[in-house]
């Protein structure tokens, strides 16, 4: 089967119509399209170019024949349905719409009139594309970028128009440039699914305002960010969500916080203005990859150094410090006075030698993952020999290497000799630690991208049919607060310890239930309509004897109708205070963000809660590294060890209460918002001491995504790990293998698979005699979004005898099915491999059966795919399967297999 991208027509077209007006009467062309024009012949396009009149009539039958890939058309608001129609007739695969301020009403017509003529739209409002290596300049954004390895999408047109004329001054050349527009019919998602795969691209830089499908648009995004760092750039700051904040979480936590953890958890990285991006833009264009966060510094004078080392310390990085064996050698190379501490401080004396030799050591040091050379101009120093010295270390370098050239006019030579040799070059120490605090941040959050955890721990099974029915009846009446004793339920229902509460009716009830729990207890008021109860002295603490409990009942409902007349009272829940002496109180939240979802916050509890502000947050479903991680965020997690003479609390119990409310999250799509405040921990393990739980009808399970046979999970942004896809099956001769759906931790399995086949098997599948799959092309394999496409690896647990005789096992995927949805999203194509020594054994059969059940789970209708027409095996499979065969028309190598679902 090919693995060509169903984008390459529109990004790597081979043949491109025009449609533009009429260029000998310049009066006809559009702004755009006069721009265009003039960008399209500015230089030799390296495929098919034809100009076309939207009014054309003889030379449709030709230009049918020519089948051209992309149609750019730049026209009149009121002929564009009319260009976009003739390009469909004209069998055009893409359509470019170059235009501005198109209304959303026209750009609904636009897309509907592109899915009838079976044609992919970028536009309208787009100020179009730029490829270098082709040679095609097919926008209204200025000249042809130079050619280079970074990406640029963006959804501003004026500032694609801007990033490019700064590119033109700092030596950044481009393998993409997309420019997106408000009602573009293929967006944001599309193109990062394109560049991820595209060979060209090294590095990704995204301007966003807005994002259509939070699920597509992450599901792109951690694609892309496995295969290659991508630095974004987001406009635009709101509240979450558009209810009203009903808990404490939902009260501090912000859409852009929520939007800081989907690009954490996607392994992209924010910036937060367009220096922090022009500086990105430097290092990526520079191909430097996610490193370590230790920077090695090196300086010729203490200040600047000083400044860097504390910006350093102030974004979470840290010194890259010389180990004793390279400082011993390294000492007699460099002037008297040098420094060799955290930062290697070389004198006012020295000059480019010994810049090269501190440069040398960093480079060799393992303690030391980039390095920043810091030079201010002094009397005697060659400043343009120090930066031809960095020139010549980058050529072998290993690491990152930046520089900060310090000055004005003096340091212009210099400066151009770093940009000709691509090294990022920064005026402010400050700036450049930034840079790099950017690109290492990748180390970080590629951790978190490869997390794949499944929708419920490996604990006891929670009650969710219980949970469910709380739900319903509280929805029944017309609620969306739970109460305490409701909320408590939901929480004990998935095994969360809750204090045992019991509600009271009457101040005698109070007395008598306070006097059974045992002393001391707690009182809290139990009314819908109060969101806080410590507002209106709804709580009463360390209550210790039954009178005591029968005052604080008549005084609270008293207090509570002075403070909030009209308030409903159910009464008043009596519950046993937490017996733990020095327990920290810990706040756990549910907030739901609009486009992401659920969020759940951690961060410090108890009263002072909103004036702490402490609010670490992560996109749910979690597993173990991924709650540790969510903790050590937060603020509170310094109090969690030995802390002020109380000993260290159980941390394993905090990790797996947030286990279950990522349960909670997953199974439950109507829970809204919620807080646990306080949960108290301790060494002895953790208690919800009291919970506020809002609910809802759970809409999102439809709209959030293509959710199909996913509805399930239709409310978050992130699917889960389908382990229900797990099953073992016997072997023909006896043994057995595991076939489950492939993860990000298979990648080395797949490509052993890969290698280990023979010549023939890896051209069949591959079309090509590679000898193992690229980076990218591995990623994309293994971190794979469950909701869009399927693979399942077949796993055999090898037995190994070494020559002394001692035995052990590892495993190896001896087979891989999948599935990928087709842009139509209602047919999709396959891909099988079997490795060479399991041939024959129906593994094949069996694999292909199952990804076809789960497309058909999934709700499409078919499943086709691409096999050279002399590769008999796989055809005669086919037909044993009950595909349908048939030539392919663009292709006479291949027959196109198909197969109603």
């Amino acid at each position: 089967m090919m693995d060509k991208h169903y984008l390459t027509p529109l990004f790597a077209p081979g043949s491109i119509i025009v449609l533009a007006g009429d260029s000998e009467a310049p009066d006809t062309l559009t702004p755009q399209g006069r721009i265009l024009l003039e960008a399209l012949r500015a230089q030799r396009y390296s495929g098919t170019l034809t100009f076309i009149s939207v009014h054309t009539s003889g030379t449709l039958a030709d230009l049918a024949q020519t089948r051209a890939d992309l149609a750019v058309l730049a026209l009149p608001p009121d002929e564009l349905a009319a260009g976009l129609e003739l390009a469909g007739r004209v069998n055009c695969r893409c359509a470019l719409i170059v235009s501005s301020g198109v209304g959303q009403e026209l750009a609904e017509q636009l897309h509907k009139t592109a899915r009838r003529e079976g044609m992919l739209l970028l536009g309208p409002n787009s100020l179009g594309i730029q490829r270098p290596a082709l040679q095609l300049n097919a926008s209204a954004a200025g000249p042809l970028a130079a050619e280079g390895s970074l990406a640029l999408i963006c959804q501003s047109g004026a500032l694609t128009a801007s990033i490019l004329d700064w590119a033109r001054n700092n030596a950044v050349g481009f393998s993409s440039v997309i420019s997106l527009g408000p009602h573009t019919d293929l967006g944001l998602s599309e193109a990062l699914d394109f560049l991820a795969n595209d060979a060209r691209t090294q590095s990704i830089v995204v301007y966003m305002e807005g994002i259509q499908n939070a699920r597509r648009f992450l599901s792109a995004l951690r694609s892309a960010a496995y295969a290659k760092p991508v630095v974004v750039l987001k406009a635009g700051r709101k509240p979450a969500g558009t209810e009203a904040a009903q808990t404490h979480s939902a009260a501090i936590v912000g859409s852009d916080d929520v939007f800081d953890a989907a690009l954490r958890r996607a392994g992209a990285v924010r910036v937060r203005s367009f220096v922090e991006l022009f500086s990105a833009a430097k290092c990526l264009a520079s191909r430097y990859r996610p490193v370590g966060r230790r920077l090695g510094l090196i300086t010729n004078g203490g200040g600047p150094g000083v400044l860097a080392a504390d910006w350093a310390c102030e974004i979470e990085l840290q010194l890259g410090r010389l180990s004793a064996e390279t400082v011993q050698k390294l000492q007699p190379q460099l002037p008297p006075l040098a420094s060799l501490s955290d930062l290697i401080d070389l004198s006012e004396e020295a000059g480019a030698e010994h810049y090269r030799a501190a440069l040398d050591a960093a480079m060799r040091d393992r303690a030391v993952d980039g390095v920043l050379a810091i030079f201010s101009p002094k009397e005697g120093i060659d400043g343009t020999a120090v930066a031809r010295a960095l020139a010549e270390v980058k050529r072998l370098a290993p690491k990152p290497l930046l520089a900060c050239w310090m000055g004005d006019a003096s340091v212009v030579p210099a400066r151009q000799l770093l940009r000709e040799a691509q090294i990022p070059n920064f005026r402010t120490p400050e700036a450049a630690v930034g840079a790099f605090g950017n690109i290492a941040s990748f180390y970080q959050n590629q951790q978190l991208l490869q997390q794949t955890p499944p929708p419920l721990s490996a604990l006891v099974k929670p009650d969710i049919e219980g949970a469910r029915l709380v739900i319903e009846t509280v929805l029944a009446e017309r609620r969306h607060i739970l109460t305490e004793m409701e909320s408590k339920t939901l929480l004990a229902a998935f095994h969360v310890p809750v204090t045992r509460t019991v509600l009271a009716r009457s101040p005698h009830e109070a007395m008598m239930i306070a006097t059974q729990l045992g002393f001391p207890v707690a009182l809290k008021i139990d009314s819908p309509d109060v969101a806080h109860k410590s507002d209106v002295g709804g709580v009463v603490l360390n209550v210790h004897s039954g009178a005591a409990a029968r005052d604080a009942y008549t005084d609270m409902v008293q207090r509570v109708a002075r403070l909030q007349p009209g308030a409903r009272v159910n009464g008043v829940t009596v519950q046993n205070m937490a017996r733990a002496r020095r327990g920290r109180e810990i706040n756990i939240g549910v907030v739901t963000d609009d486009p992401f979802g659920p969020v759940i916050t951690f961060g410090a509890g108890g009263t002072m809660i909103e004036l702490i502000r402490d609010r670490a947050m992560e996109l749910p479903p979690l597993n173990q590294f991924l709650a540790r991680r969510l903790i050590d965020r937060s603020r509170v997690a310094e109090t969690l060890g030995e802390w002020r003479g109380a000993a260290a609390v159980d941390r394993e119990a905090l990790e797996q209460t947030l286990l279950r409310v990522s349960e909670m999250v997953c199974a439950l799509p109507q829970l809204r918002q919620m807080d646990i405040n306080p949960l108290i921990v301790d060494e002895l393990g953790a208690v919800a001491v009291d919970a506020r739980i809002v609910v809802g009808q759970s809409e999102h399970a439809s709209t959030r995504g293509d959710s199909g046979a996913h509805g399930q999970y239709g409310h978050l942004s992130i699917l889960p790990y389908p382990a229900r896809y797990e099953q073992m099956w016997p072997m023909r001769g006896g043994g057995e293998y595991l076939v489950r759906p492939i993860r990000p931790d298979d990648a080395q399995m797949l490509q052993r698979l890969v290698r280990d086949l023979s010549p023939e098997s890896r051209y069949f599948r591959f079309v090509s005699q590679i000898a193992e799959l690229p980076a990218s092309m591995l990623a994309r394999f293994t971190l794979i979004d469950y909701d869009r496409e399927m693979a399942l690896a077949a796993v055999h647990r090898e037995r190994l005898v070494d020559e002394n005789g001692d035995v052990s096992y590892t495993q190896r995927i001896v087979g891989v099915s999948r599935y990928v949805t087709n842009p139509d999203q209602t047919s999709c194509e396959f891909a099988l491999l079997v490795a060479d020594d399991f041939a024959g054994q129906g593994l094949g059969s069996r694999l292909m059966l199952s990804i076809m059940e789960m497309a058909r789970d999934r709700g499409l209708a078919e499943i086709q795919g691409l096999v050279l027409a002399h590769n008999p095996n796989m055809l005669k499979l086919m037909r044993r399967l009950g595909f349908e065969v048939h030539p392919f028309p663009d292709d006479p190598e291949f027959r196109l297999v198909v197969h109603r679902l």
